[in-house]
């Protein structure tokens, strides 16, 4: 279906982006070497990013950047959105809990809110939703309290809610993305497979291990980093309708293709003020 059919159609999904700051090269930056980032080719792949959502169904939110948060382009980690309550995070690194604030005036008249509270960390760069199973990185950027209390808003919407270690890499997302609410692109030298329990985990190629990540979309389509050609070949092999996009500057500053949006159904939470 062509794209100008889909923008006729009512959307089922919401992407909320927030453009690339200037302030990008100064971003956080962990398990990476810091390298120059050129600051238009990274837009240039935004946008791309953006209309890929856009093709795929997905109604865009896009917000402004900002020079004081040079990471603010990576919006997943501020917000997790369920269908029935969206939770505001509290990012491991200090200067990114900022960035929260107009993401929950985004999210506000979309979901009930709710929020992670000291001494708890979360990022949502940490947060593997499975269905009804949701797996939470223990990394550098979210705790165990962070998951005690996310389990707290969530469990009584009939999620299930686990902690599991991560190694080699920034956030639980960059070691494994969903497929489906049965299936999961996995790095196994990230997290153990193990931990994952019932789920069908996917290898990535050994070659290729920053391609763990993907953005699943409506329609049945999957956005994938054009970096990773085995990968994409496996997934291929699996009857994926994989889109590829390039992102290899946003790669520079730890960022994957799921970070730079918020992704929520249209419509299935009361709105409120």
């Amino acid at each position: 279906m062509c794209a100008l059919a889909l923008r006729n159609r009512p959307y089922p999904m919401i992407a909320i982006t927030r453009e690339i700051s200037t302030a990008l090269a100064r971003c956080e930056l962990t398990h990476l070497e810091r390298a120059p980032i050129h600051l238009e080719r990274a837009r240039t792949q935004h946008s791309a990013y953006e209309r890929a959502l856009e093709d795929s169904g997905c109604r865009i939110i896009r917000l402004p950047s900002s020079d004081e948060f040079p990471d603010c382009v990576f919006v997943e980690d501020a917000a997790v959105a369920f269908d029935e309550v969206a939770i505001m995070t509290r990012p491991g690194a200090a200067s990114r809990r900022g960035e929260l604030t107009a993401i929950e005036e985004a999210l506000a008249p979309l979901r009930p809110l709710q929020r992670i509270q000291a001494p708890g960390t979360l990022d949502g760069g940490d947060v593997l939703v499975l269905g009804r199973s949701v797996f939470v990185g223990l990394s550098s950027r979210s705790n165990a309290e962070g998951v005690r209390q996310l389990a707290e808003h969530l469990t009584p919407l009939g999620y299930s809610v686990r902690g599991i270690e991560v190694a080699g890499c920034l956030h639980l997302k960059s070691a494994a993305t969903a497929i489906d609410a049965g299936r999961a692109l996995v790095h196994p030298g990230w997290v153990s497979p193990s931990l994952l329990g019932d789920v069908e985990c996917i290898p990535i190629d050994p070659a290729e291990p920053m391609a763990a990540n993907l953005v699943a979309l409506p329609g049945e389509r999957w956005l994938y980093g054009a970096a990773y050609p085995r990968t994409t070949k496996r997934l291929r092999d699996l009857g994926l309708d994989i889109v590829e996009l390039e992102a290899d500057e946003l790669a520079k500053a730890e960022g994957a293709l799921s970070c730079c949006s918020i992704l929520l159904r249209e419509g299935t939470a009361a709105r409120h003020s």
